[in-house]
């Protein structure tokens, strides 16, 4: 549905730029276009001028997906704290445990709100079969990683860790220190 919609909003532009340049857009009482709105029975209320620009599409859909589709699928994480003590949180299936730890109240850091700039979200996956699980870390993860405190061969950035279900039951482990420009005992507020 939404590509056949997709589909006949370009259609419909491309051909409302071809008329706008024959100048023909507009007819003498005013209507949009009226040989696409007879071909498709859709009435059009317009004012006597409507520029183009103005017109908006929507690819929103009806509503009537299942309910279930609507509830993100959620897999269980444990993070293990600096302290050793231990919480476990849901986690909706494509975020990221940056954002994650954020909305559940977890100290991971972020400094860089995940844009791939600092080591300060620095996470260690316990298990090195969840670790196997995941996508390959980029040269830019790599390059921040090796400036990160406590450095090991299953370490990750938490912001670039996203969330899918066959990671149901990780744990990551939260490191002693982080490697931040910020003062000492500086405490981040979720963003």
């Amino acid at each position: 549905m939404f590509s056949r919609v997709s589909r006949l909003g370009a259609r419909f532009l491309r051909e409302a730029r071809a008329e706008t340049r024959a100048g023909n857009l507009l007819t003498s009482q005013g209507s949009l276009y009226q040989g696409h709105v007879n071909r498709h029975s859709t009435p059009v209320v317009t004012p006597s001028v409507l520029p183009l620009r103005n017109i908006l599409f929507s690819t929103a859909t009806s509503g009537d997906e299942d309910e279930s589709s609507q509830q993100k699928e959620k897999i269980s994480v444990t993070f293990v704290n600096k302290d050793g003590s231990e919480q476990t949180i849901s986690v909706p299936v494509g975020m990221s445990m940056l954002e994650a730890a954020h909305e559940n109240d977890i100290e991971l850091e972020g400094a860089c709100e995940g844009s791939l700039a600092c080591s300060t979200c620095h996470v260690i996956v316990m298990d090195v079969n969840y670790y196997n699980k995941l996508e390959d870390p980029t040269d830019e993860e790599n390059d921040m990683l090796d400036l990160a405190f406590g450095l090991t061969e299953t370490s990750r950035l938490g912001c670039q860790v996203i969330a899918k279900p066959e990671l149901d039951g990780m744990r990551l482990a939260l490191p002693a220190a982080t490697r931040n420009f910020a003062v000492d005992g500086y405490v981040p507020k979720p963003h």
